[in-house]
């Protein structure tokens, strides 16, 4: 059978069909780790959906297997080389961690891709491993639940960042920022990192109407608002967020904060404080939303509040920016990377700073217009099929890797080329 060599320098090779089950060449195997993906969204989530869309178009010639959750929809792709297979423990757990290879029949797989931090043990087949950032390495206190639970965690979590900067084939990270870092951690695994920038999808797009807050929210009716979007974990920084807003609007009464925190308990910890900071009443918590009221509450925002400490890639940034939400945001980490000069930049750790820059976007019309564009140009250069090409690239250059190792050892083994069991002549 003739291989179809059309696609870009990159022949779509032949796949085993009902009418050829055994074609003359076999196509390459990448195992992507999908469990992430579920019916309510998360950032890691976000970015593994990038990669079902997009990578087995851009790479026809080879084939790929979606482990999924048991709560994935039922099909995750269509595309002609793409199987899956429903993995039940956690994606995040010890069974994935230690199990990996003994639970899921992965014994035909070439290439394996983790895509959040953690690489499972064992595997007999070359790696990929998405580092997000490396704050349980570097800020554990930030990330960590309190007690034991935060405990075990950290102790998880820290080895399996470790063991998949030691181990992986290939590291890929979302942002030049956890690069740079990883590079001060473990300067050798730094050189087997790429950066494969994060994205945003283009559902999350600027409405044609922007007055649609009340809709999805009818206690915003006859309100403005201030958006804080992620987790509650202290490196989201809400606190700040919470008390930086009382100080910017405490003459401003019609003007309301609302946190969309997709986990976390934030408002037995936060409503307290507002208490005391006198704005309990336009304090609004919302645990959860479907992606279109978030994409309108976005679109009616007066600005994306967003003061983390720490950010490997930053979702809810780009997320506003493409909706055209003005953002606020950290002058740290990923957080200057991602905006690229399309945000109001500030420290995180000055109450008065964030407080500054929120009054000036909601005071200020012209800076306030002016951040949107800027937001939806900067947004327009992050689509998701740039991080799915970057990350075919890795797929491609550890298979054929891979394959110059398998015939150097093919070759040092051939007959004649290593010295046979000695004879004895006695």
């Amino acid at each position: 059978m003739p291989i179809d060599s059309s696609t870009e320098g990159h022949p779509t090779i032949p796949l085993a069909t009902a009418d050829n089950p055994d074609p003359v060449i076999k196509a390459p195997l990448v195992c992507i780790d999908c469990r992430y993906i579920r019916e309510r969204p998360s950032g890691i989530g976000e970015v593994v959906q990038a990669l079902v869309d997009h990578a087995p178009a851009l790479a026809p010639e080879l084939r790929f297997l979606l482990l999924k959750h048991l709560e994935a929809p039922a099909i995750l792709s269509a595309a002609p080389n793409v199987t899956e297979r429903t993995v039940t423990f956690a994606a995040n757990g010890p069974a994935t961690m230690w199990m990996m290879s003994r639970l899921t029949d992965l014994s035909d797989v070439d290439l394996f891709h983790a895509p959040a931090n953690i690489l499972p043990h064992g595997l007999p087949m070359p790696s990929i491993t998405t580092v997000h950032d490396v704050m349980w390495l570097k800020h554990p206190d930030w990330a960590a639940k309190p007690g034991l639970r935060g405990r075990i965690d950290r102790a998880f979590y820290r080895h399996g960042l470790k063991h998949a900067l030691d181990r992986s084939t290939r590291i890929a990270t979302v942002s030049q920022a956890t690069r740079d870092e990883i590079a001060t951690i473990d300067p050798v695994a730094a050189e087997r990192t790429s950066v494969t920038p994060s994205g945003v999808a283009p559902d999350f797009r600027r409405l044609a109407t922007q007055d649609g807050g009340a809709i999805a929210l009818p206690a915003l009716a006859g309100r403005r608002y201030i958006l804080t979007v992620g987790q509650y974990a202290p490196y989201k920084n809400h606190i700040a967020a919470l008390e930086a807003f009382a100080m910017a609007f405490r003459g401003d009464p019609d003007i309301a904060l609302v946190f969309v925190q997709r986990q976390g308990d934030g408002a037995a910890v936060l409503l307290p404080r507002a208490a005391a900071l006198g704005v309990a009443d336009r304090v609004l918590f919302v645990p959860h939303l479907d992606r279109e009221q978030l994409i309108v509450l976005y679109n009616g925002a007066l600005a994306l509040c967003h003061p983390s400490l720490y950010e490997g890639f930053g979702n809810p940034i780009a997320e506003a920016m493409a909706c055209g939400c003005p953002v606020v945001t950290s002058n740290v980490s990923a957080m200057p990377e991602v905006t690229g000069g399309a945000a109001v930049l500030i420290d995180p750790n000055q109450i008065a700073s964030i407080a500054a820059a929120l009054h000036r976007v909601v005071s200020e019309p012209g800076l306030g217009a002016a951040l949107r564009q800027r937001g939806l140009d900067r947004a327009a250069k992050l689509p998701w099929v740039r991080f799915a090409q970057a990350n075919v690239t890795l797929y491609r250059e550890a298979l054929a890797e891979q394959r110059e190792h398998q015939a150097g050892r093919t070759t040092l083994t051939a007959p004649g080329l290593l010295p046979g069991p000695a004879t004895s002549t006695a």
